[in-house]
């Protein structure tokens, strides 16, 4: 299946899919999907008629900080729409252990048999964000990402694709092509940071006490950011005048702040050689996609950036990173699409082969691939 063919409704088709989604149960094909992060929750509604791939019919977009709790988000979404699905896919960050989400960055705490009854699904299904995202792409979804670097081989070969979103937090996922295709969640955004001697150490010595782990979550994300350019103040005696990592990230790219544009610059640096890491450890000759708005928006200050000779700054390991394609793409709806894409193909027996069986089952199994 592919996540390219996970399209919205037409206007008009939206109101009449509604409306026959009202009564949305486990035998329709009906299901909500969801991909939650540490700042936006994002949730779709996906129809599915026998024999037929799935059909975003509505979209909608959430402040996290906004809500209480996950519940309240998803009982928003289905007052909005009129609507009582059975089914929730939940591609959130973190991991899940003791059927809760592990991240601290989220914004409240995600207990998926709670969130089970609470909202009275017959199934709640999990997987990473990230994991969904690298479906996604792995599966087309984001063809039309911006090229930052292209293969110097025209022969170059498909393979492992890397996907690496700092957000609120840092997550990585790797999707192997196959038959069939598979998806690794990672936690590589928790591995100790790497520094250079010279400015790195002084930036890191302003984060961390000494001998503490630091993980590349710690610069490469929006706080992370924050962080560099409060330290790069701290470092020149200067004060730090801007206080969101939104704020940082528009006074580098119109250039008038020289503490922001050192501290994007540096977040640019780190981010190439931890995609480079992730490159050579997963061998992704598939290509680095850059995921998120965060990033999307600042497309020409990387392309500017020390970002492409960090990456390619590895030794002897240059000429096969020279033939990695790294591109930038915007996060939007593709989780979403990842996360009923994965569903679908993961869970197809239960719809295809018994739909009754999908019916009956009231035990709200969750699953956790890749772990």
């Amino acid at each position: 299946m592919a996540a390219t063919a996970l399209l919205p409704a037409s206007p008009t088709n939206e109101q009449v899919v509604l409306r026959r989604a009202a009564s949305a149960n486990n035998c329709d094909g009906s299901f909500l999907a969801a991909d939650i992060g540490g700042t936006h929750a994002r949730l779709a509604l996906m129809t599915r008629a026998p024999g037929q791939l799935p059909h975003m019919a509505a979209y909608r977009s959430y402040s996290c900080a906004d809500h209480p709790h996950l519940e309240d988000i998803i009982r928003c979404f289905c007052f909005e729409l009129d609507v009582q699905p059975r089914e929730l896919v939940l591609a959130c960050a973190g991991y899940v252990h003791a059927g809760s989400v592990i991240n601290k960055n989220l914004a409240w705490p995600v207990l998926l048999q709670r969130m089970k009854e609470q909202l009275r699904f017959d199934h709640v299904w999990f997987l990473n964000d990230l994991q969904a995202l690298a479906y996604a792409v792995g599966h087309g979804a984001a063809n039309d990402a911006a090229v930052l670097k292209a293969p110097t081989a025209h022969n170059a070969h498909a393979g492992p694709v890397v996907v690496v979103g700092p957000g609120t937090g840092l997550g990585a996922a790797v999707w192997l092509p196959g038959k069939p295709s598979r998806v690794i969640a990672t936690e590589a955004g928790h591995t100790q940071l790497a520094v250079r001697i010279g400015w790195e150490q002084r930036v890191l010595a302003h984060l961390a006490q000494p001998d503490a782990h630091v993980s590349y979550e710690m610069v490469l994300s929006g706080p992370g950011l924050h962080r560099i350019y409060t330290a790069l103040c701290a470092i020149h005696d200067r004060y730090p005048s801007l206080h969101q990592p939104s704020a940082v990230t528009a006074a580098a790219i119109a250039g008038g702040d020289e503490m922001a544009h050192e501290a994007l610059t540096l977040f640019c640096g780190w981010l190439g050689s931890f995609a480079a890491d992730l490159a050579m450890l997963y061998g992704a000759t598939g290509g680095i996609y850059l995921a998120g708005g965060f990033l999307f928006q600042m497309t020409e200050f990387l392309r500017s950036s020390p970002l492409l000779e960090r990456f390619l700054d590895k030794g002897v390991m240059r000429p096969f990173l020279q033939n990695i394609p790294i591109r930038v793409m915007h996060h939007s709806h593709h989780g979403v699409m990842g996360a009923a894409g994965w569903h679908v193909d993961t869970h197809s027996d239960a719809r295809t082969g018994d739909e009754r069986a999908a019916c009956i089952d009231r035990n709200g199994a969750v699953f956790t691939p890749g772990r």
